[in-house]
């Protein structure tokens, strides 16, 4: 980027007074991003946070020239290092972003090429950012030595990867190599950890740090966590209606939060609150001595993986999986991505069939039940799919959604019957009739996980498996599906088998925790002894990664919390 000056005190990104509109009609604009402004300083780690729909992701794109051809900036300035480029061309904003600004992608599983290896992508960006001065060999060198510098220890062997033969952490990776190809003196950041395990997050938030510490580099990271948020920035800018709202250090935000929104997501994250959420109607009845309602025993399962050469290797998902879910309890499984947590989910259900082991809800045997047989046990078993953006069929209603198993299982022949019943169903997760006539696309991602809460529940059933029901949503939105979970549990006597990779989660809502790693049960018991005195390594890693443990203790007050967080920030 020649038209930045080198070696002045500019800021490294200044956004200033910036009005973006999106077209919604022939003549229509609405505005998305209404006056917002931000500067991030070499060395300086800043955050942006806000929910969905806010306008974060919007002014990022609006300051890369990254724009679609539907949006406009009506007002406002954009400055590298005290050049302005918010007029400049698409190709002239194409060298800003090779070479100055260094920018991470949300999902690597769209970003990267899968039919490219790892290597290959790296050499193109290098390629791109100096075409002039490389040789092949120094392209080769310069691309291992950022995949390196991303944290890959093992570049050589990703180097001749292709993307889906990497972890979601290692694809991460990959796309900051990719970033810091062109050697950028700022990185922007967009939600790069929103889907992956909080140990894997931990390792991507520490190495953006260390970049930040080793090479001066400028971090703005985008983010609807405050929890992460808080534990990593200098700086915090919040986020709402495209307007920034609040903004400060972290000392500042948690000592003197001005503005009510704010106060709203620092109380809705779960690492902020202490103890288990209470239902609404009053102090929770906590069962004692409850039965078990729901048993595995010994559950094994191996899926056989194609590799090359027409060559067939086994991957064991479940070694011996034990569960016992008490009646009117909620039962969490923790673990990261591979832990076999989901498909021991699935043959809980009976979606998928164990190798050996058994499943008994009461007394009754589920495995190797004919599907006559399931289909009348799954009226007492429902399930939880983890996106409500692709587990509701897109042409339904919420109406016909909801009344699709009430029609199934013939429990309300009469149309009026029906709909009363879906109506029903409907205030039971805080929904009005005013949503019976919309389709999924016209509701938040909060109201269709409501939708597929109520469609579960349409059957009355007695346990509910959950799998990772509210990791796709907003920190707010998920603490109002979390406490919806919470009261219907009390006023239905529900037993829940909730899934999940976040133990700030299983605090706040489970009474007991199996905390599961490579397809073996590591850990289980109470959620209290669990989490304060945790036996396994491994369950104290998960703890260790949650965003916000280090300024949270249990049991400990908020200013309490926020003091040890000072503490740390000073």
């Amino acid at each position: 980027m020649t038209d930045v000056p080198e070696g002045k005190p500019d800021p490294l990104l200044r956004i200033a007074d910036l009005a973006i509109d999106y077209r919604t009609g022939r003549r229509r604009w609405t505005p998305a991003v209404r006056g917002a402004g931000l500067q991030v300083d070499p060395g300086e780690f800043v955050s942006l946070v806000g929910e969905s729909g806010s306008g974060k992701t919007t002014l990022v794109q609006g300051a890369l020239g990254l724009l679609p051809p539907v949006a406009r900036i009506r007002a406002g300035s954009i400055a590298y290092s005290g050049v302005d480029v918010t007029d400049w061309s698409d190709q002239r904003m194409a060298r800003v972003r090779g070479n100055y600004v260094g920018f991470i992608p949300q999902d690597p599983n769209t970003s990267l090429n899968p039919v490219k290896k790892i290597g290959q992508q790296v050499i193109e960006a290098v390629r791109f950012n100096a075409p002039e001065a490389r040789t092949a060999a120094q392209h080769r060198k310069a691309a291992l030595e950022s995949l390196r510098t991303a944290g890959l220890k093992d570049a050589e062997r990703v180097f001749h990867q292709y993307a889906h033969e990497l972890s979601g952490g290692m694809k991460q990776r990959a796309l900051i190599a990719i970033a810091l190809a062109g050697e950028p003196k700022i990185i922007v950041a967009d939600e790069p950890t929103s889907a992956l395990d909080v140990t894997v997050q931990k390792v991507i938030l520490d190495h953006l740090v260390r970049l930040r510490e080793e090479l001066g580099i400028g971090i703005l990271l985008i983010t609807h966590d405050l929890g992460v948020a808080l534990d990593r920035s200098d700086r915090i800018l919040v986020m709402q209606d495209g307007r920034i709202v609040e903004e400060g250090p972290v000392r500042q935000v948690l000592e003197n939060t001005t503005h009510d929104y704010t106060r709203r997501l620092l109380d809705a994250a779960p690492a902020r609150q202490a103890g288990r959420l209470e239902p609404t109607s009053g102090p929770r009845t906590v069962p004692t001595g409850s039965p078990p309602v729901l048993r595995a025993r010994a559950l094994t399962k191996s899926y056989h993986l194609r590799g090359g050469r027409g060559q067939q290797r086994q991957s064991r998902a479940l070694d011996g999986a034990d569960l016992v879910v008490r009646r009117g309890t909620t039962h969490a499984i923790v673990g990261e991505s591979g832990a076999g947590k989901s498909t021991l989910a699935s043959i809980l259900v009976q979606f998928t069939a164990a190798d050996s082991g058994t499943v008994h809800i009461g007394d009754r045997k589920l495995t190797g039940l004919g599907r006559g047989q399931l289909r009348e046990i799954r009226r007492d078993l429902q399930f939880v799919f983890q996106n409500p953006f692709t587990s509701l069929d897109p042409r339904f209603t919420v109406g016909k959604l909801v009344a699709e198993p009430l029609r199934a299982f013939k429990l309300a022949t009469g149309k009026q019957e029906r709909a009363a019943r879906v109506v029903e169903l409907l205030r039971a997760v805080a929904l009005d009739e005013s949503h019976l006539h919309r389709l999924p696309s016209e509701l938040s991602g909060g109201q269709r996980q409501r939708v597929a809460i109520a469609r579960a529940l349409a059957l009355n059933p007695g346990i509910l498996v959950l799998d990772e029901a509210v990791s796709a949503l907003d920190v707010s939105v998920q603490a109002q599906i979390l406490q919806l979970l919470v009261d219907l549990q009390a006023e239905f006597g529900l037993s829940y088998v909730f899934v999940t990779h976040d133990l700030g989660v299983v605090r706040l809502i489970a009474d007991d925790v199996t905390v599961m790693r490579g397809g073996v049960v590591v850990e289980t018991g109470p959620v209290e002894e669990v989490l304060r005195s945790p036996r396994h390594e491994y369950t104290r890693e998960l703890l260790e990664a949650v965003p916000g443990a280090g300024f949270t203790g249990s049991g400990a007050s908020g200013g309490e919390r926020v003091g040890t967080l000072i503490a740390r920030q000073a």
